[in-house]
């Protein structure tokens, strides 16, 4: 068990859990999973951290079809600019090693954006905290579990 699903359990979200085989060699692991799982790309969502002006973490939790814009996660977080995290900071903050990113369970509560094509669907799938493995809950579960805000977050 991961933090991740360990946190649902606990929490009493409905999800599910679902394994499949990562590609070490592939370049996007979001999309990867989506491809693995028969899943659409659009309900798929990775999880971003980024390092806001104000020295702050964010994480913004996108499609892994779309890019992040910085100038909407820094409006949404109340600062001017936005840029991707280390990946030191990544780790350090929340536990969890890249490409396993999850936005649940994390070391560090850190403030947290969903973009608002979550709402599109009845459930989505984020990193469960490790490669190869995904869960799926809706989006409103996820916030409540986050504690995040929804909001535009990609151009």
């Amino acid at each position: 068990m991961t933090p991740a699903i360990n946190l649902a359990k606990k929490s009493k979200v409905v999800h599910r859990v679902h394994e499949y085989s990562h590609d070490a060699a592939s370049e996007s692991y979001g999309s990867d999973a989506a491809e693995k799982m028969g899943v659409e790309a659009a309900r798929v969502f990775k999880t971003l951290v980024v390092q806001l002006d104000t020295k702050d973490l964010a994480v913004g939790i996108v499609p892994v079809s779309s890019s992040l814009s910085m100038k909407l996660i820094a409006r949404a977080a109340g600062a001017k600019k936005a840029v991707m995290a280390t990946s030191a900071d990544v780790e350090r903050s929340t536990g969890y090693v890249l490409g396993g990113v999850s936005p649940l369970g994390q070391k560090k509560r850190l403030i947290t954006f969903l973009d608002s094509t979550a709402t599109a669907f009845p459930t989505i799938y984020v990193s469960a905290g490790r490669r190869g493995l995904e869960i799926e809950l809706s989006p409103d579960g996820l916030l409540a579990l986050v504690s995040g805000k929804l909001t535009e977050l990609c151009p």
